[in-house]
């Protein structure tokens, strides 16, 4: 589990990218760009992880961040391993979020793409992680920068389901 309140417990930012995902507290924001309390805390300081589409991120510009690597030798997790998190994309010109599932030879199979306005509002998503094979995996959370300068992705709460 990850609640981003101290730091990114293990989850990596990719080096094949345009920019990073950053840690940050609503107390730190402007008004408009982003929510207003984190998820787990419900409180204007509380951590979450944010991409803000800016004068600095092209449109279709991204950053991703990749979990720790989970083990398919856990039979498990072969059969019904679960991601849960919680996601806020709120903006007029938002860009995307596509969650997928990494095999250890960077095979990527994608498990959720949103894109545009999801709502002012922190929504919980559960994605199956199982599948076919022995190979490791991780799961890599890609957002696309949008137009807007105030519009940004925030996600909070990751926790993988016991099996894995």
């Amino acid at each position: 589990h990850c609640s981003f309140e101290f730091d990114l417990c293990g989850w990596k930012q990719d080096e094949n990218d345009d920019f990073d995902w950053n840690l940050r507290t609503s107390t730190t924001t402007k008004m408009g760009t982003g929510p207003s309390t984190d998820h787990t805390l419900q409180e204007p300081s509380g951590h979450y992880i944010f991409i803000k589409s800016s004068f600095l991120h092209l449109p279709g510009q991204k950053a991703r961040i990749s979990s720790p690597i989970l083990s398919r030798r856990n039979k498990d997790c072969k059969v019904c391993g679960a991601i849960i998190f919680y996601y806020h994309m709120y903006g007029a010109h938002i860009g995307s979020l596509i969650v997928y599932q990494r095999t250890t030879v960077k095979y990527e199979k994608i498990l959720l793409n949103l894109t545009g306005n999801q709502g002012n509002f922190w929504q919980r998503e559960v994605l199956t992680v199982a599948g076919t094979g022995d190979e490791d995996f991780q799961v890599v959370f890609e957002g696309i920068a949008g137009k807007g300068p105030k519009d940004g992705i925030a996600l909070d709460d990751f926790t993988f389901s016991r099996e894995c």
